[in-house]
């Protein structure tokens, strides 16, 4: 059997024997056996991961946007609750303010009471007066001063009252601000974890040709997949409009950004591979809105591997525009869609690994260079 007599002898040469301590043959054909179940093993691990290469980042990719969701609303939650303390602070100075100035005029009315010696005695002595109207005078005199300086001493009580609500109220805005600050820092581990977690997965890919093989291919059977969508829905929608074709070169944008990986054919940032994109990525702000180019209808709105969340829209005369790459999607299949509409937010770029937007334009399934429709930005 030369073929047995081949493989044996690479075996040999791969896994040579020791010059001393030489086991049997039986011990050695043993110790082979297991080194080849130890390689069959990875290899099998391998070509798992390789199939599932996409969906691992697709996975990723729908956990980093949720993760910086919710770390967006503690931000949101915390700039709130910092500009709150900042007006309670305010309000509390204020306060006390008012309270130095309310103190400092009963302390000067107390002095003056004690420098003229004013007592009951002196009172009686003035409304003793044989001058009945000069009697009265007095009377409506002493009765203004006492009301006046009765409701000064009942502000200074309410001002004090509402000094100590007020920093009540500020003690229970900055726990809170800590509580929230706390998750922001909680949530941003955990995004750096999911970033790190996604970084190895496509240093992986990087690194392993067969890995991106595999991947290229998917992306390619992806594609297939969406001109098969765009099929279906020109063989069977009734939708109609018109207008788009007037539009190239004065499409509005779909995100504020700029465009970090181009139409057409090019070395792929992610593979180190030559590839030919559909679309363009235009790299912007996490959690941007994605907006539609134009009005039409949505015949697609839901998870597609490879490019994340993605809606397509039928634009009528031949025309969809695809938006892949949403962190979340606020259209439905069958939803009429206005011209600046937001349709979704922005996630996490496969490709760029940062926040971005995966936009196509196609004709009658074919697809056309989107930086020829799009308005021109200057620099």
């Amino acid at each position: 059997m030369p073929a047995a007599a081949s493989i044996l002898l690479l075996l040999f040469l791969f896994f040579p024997q020791h010059a001393s301590g030489a086991h049997s043959p039986e011990e050695e054909y043993k110790n082979i056996q297991e080194k080849m179940l130890e390689q069959k093993k990875r290899l099998s691990e391998a070509q798992e991961r390789e199939h599932s290469i996409l969906g691992e980042i697709d996975e990723v990719n729908e956990r980093l946007g949720k993760i910086e969701s919710e770390l967006g609303g503690y931000k949101r939650d915390m700039g709130k609750t910092e500009a709150e303390i900042r007006s309670v602070d305010a309000e509390i100075e204020k306060t006390r303010a008012k309270l130095d100035r309310q103190k400092s005029w009963l302390k000067r009315k107390l002095r003056t009471i004690h420098r003229f010696g004013y007592s009951a005695d002196t009172i009686v002595l003035l409304l003793s007066s044989s001058d009945v109207s000069q009697t009265m005078r007095m009377i409506k005199y002493l009765e203004r001063i006492t009301s006046h300086e009765h409701a000064l001493l009942g502000n200074y009580r309410k001002d004090l009252e509402d000094l100590k609500i007020k920093q009540g109220r500020l003690q229970a805005l900055r726990a809170n601000l800590k509580v929230t600050a706390d998750k922001v820092r909680t949530k941003e581990g955990e995004l750096a974890d999911q970033r790190r977690s996604k970084e190895t997965i496509l240093d992986s890919v990087r690194h392993e040709k067969a890995a991106r093989q595999k991947v290229l291919a998917e992306l390619k059977a992806a594609s297939k997949r969406m001109l098969d969508i765009i099929t279906e829905s020109a063989r069977t929608d009734t939708y109609t409009a018109t207008g788009f074709a007037r539009l190239k070169g004065r499409l509005l944008w779909p995100v504020d950004g700029r465009i970090a990986v181009p139409y057409g054919t090019h070395r792929d940032p992610q593979f180190d591979t030559p590839v030919f994109r559909n679309g363009v990525h235009i790299e912007t702000a996490p959690s941007a809105d994605a907006k539609a180019v134009f009005g039409g209808k949505v015949i697609y709105a839901e998870g597609f591997r490879g490019f994340g969340q993605l809606i397509i829209v039928n634009h009528g005369s031949g025309y969809n525009t695809l938006y892949g790459n949403l962190s979340e999607i606020f259209s439905k299949v069958g939803d009429i869609i206005r011209e600046n509409q937001v349709i979704g937010k922005v996630g996490m770029s496969g490709v760029l690994n940062a926040p971005g937007l995966y936009f196509e334009i196609r004709y009658k399934g074919k697809p056309l260079d989107p930086a020829q429709w799009l308005r021109h930005r200057r620099k």
